[in-house]
């Protein structure tokens, strides 16, 4: 609570700010993103991890609209607010190859996480001529880095409808998903497809048992607010005095390895019965949800207890754009809108 607080604190700072000085530009932008993490069954970029993206920036905001037209100073500010989904599943067939073709697809597993974001950044924009409004010279190419304040819930979708033991999916070496366990050859099954529900809060079930840095004796595996470095480079063409059109590559990166609830190792037996004490059914439950396909972990400390994630990688995404942005002026107080005074 105090770490919204804060943020909504600093969010009518800025609001208050913005509206005393006598121009600012807001920025509307809509994209797609990419995960980098733990999961995956590509090389280096995930492919089958692209989703939307949106945001409002707002800038140049510390300035005066006594420049023309939509000059930028080359050194400014903005602030963002943005939402960006990151999401995985390693048992998702992918270009032809299915089963265990993949080579993920033993682990199995499954994430969705919606990032809001409020976020500072600098920027450098390298104007052919300052003195010449933007919209009458080239394109101009800027930089960006700063600081952000991220949060979101990584969620599974492992049950068709409630969180109940009998609703679980079962991953067969083919690749389908069933409504039955795979018992051999001629076992039976109906191929089943999954209903799009990421009804499970991952860090709910302590999918990595008690292993988590400063939080083992805590009742929540890990921190859903975590702070990010956005950085990138785009152009920036000016369309008119008000409208500026921008295209924009950015890469985020966190602190935090959860991003996609997955850094270490499996859970054992011991860790699960000791998170969800006399309670079977929660055990049985949280054995699945972190082991989905019941082919990662043998449940007991050792070699068979392979590594879940890596945490000596913390999670990142990419965040590809394109921004229409509305530059507003005022005059003693009251806005001018497209170009009237």
């Amino acid at each position: 609570m105090k770490k919204i607080l804060l943020t909504l604190s600093v969010l009518f700072l800025f609001s208050n700010s913005a509206f005393s000085q006598r121009s600012f530009e807001m920025g509307f932008s809509g994209g797609i993103t990419n995960y980098f993490g733990d999961l995956g069954n590509e090389t280096w970029i995930q492919t089958q991890s692209t989703q939307p993206g949106a945001a409002i920036t707002f800038r140049n905001f510390l300035g005066s609209s006594g420049f023309s037209g939509n000059l930028y100073r080359p050194l400014s500010i903005e602030v963002r607010l943005s939402w960006n989904r990151l999401q995985y599943d390693e048992t998702k067939p992918l270009r032809g190859q299915e089963g265990w073709e993949l080579r993920n697809y033993g682990r199995g597993i499954g994430f969705r996480n919606d990032l809001f974001g409020t976020a500072l950044h600098v920027t450098y924009t390298l104007f052919s001529n300052p003195r010449i409004p933007l919209y009458k010279q080239s394109a101009a190419f800027f930089l960006f880095t700063g600081i952000g304040a991220y949060y979101g819930k990584p969620k599974a979708d492992l049950f068709r409808g409630a969180i109940d033991i009998d609703n679980r999916y079962f991953f067969w070496p083919d690749g389908s998903v069933r409504d039955a366990a795979y018992e051999g050859p001629g076992s039976g099954g109906n191929i089943i497809k999954k209903d799009g529900e990421y009804e499970t809060e991952l860090a709910n079930w302590f999918t990595e048992g008690r292993g988590y840095k400063g939080e083992s004796n805590k009742k929540t595996a890990y921190k859903y607010w975590n702070i990010g470095i956005p950085m990138g480079f785009g152009m920036r063409y000016g369309l008119t005095k008000k409208l500026t059109f921008s295209t924009e590559i950015g890469y985020y990166m966190f602190f935090t390895d959860f991003i996609d609830d997955v850094s270490n190792a499996y859970p054992t037996y011991a860790e699960i019965n000791s998170n969800f004490p006399n309670d079977p059914i929660k055990q049985e439950i949280a054995l699945y949800v972190s082991d989905p396909t019941g082919f990662g972990t043998s449940g007991y400390p050792g070699p068979a207890t392979s590594p879940r994630g890596n945490p000596g990688k913390k999670d990142a995404h990419s965040y590809i754009n394109v921004e229409l942005a509305y530059k507003f002026e005022f005059r003693k107080g009251i806005p001018k809108l497209w170009g009237a005074r």
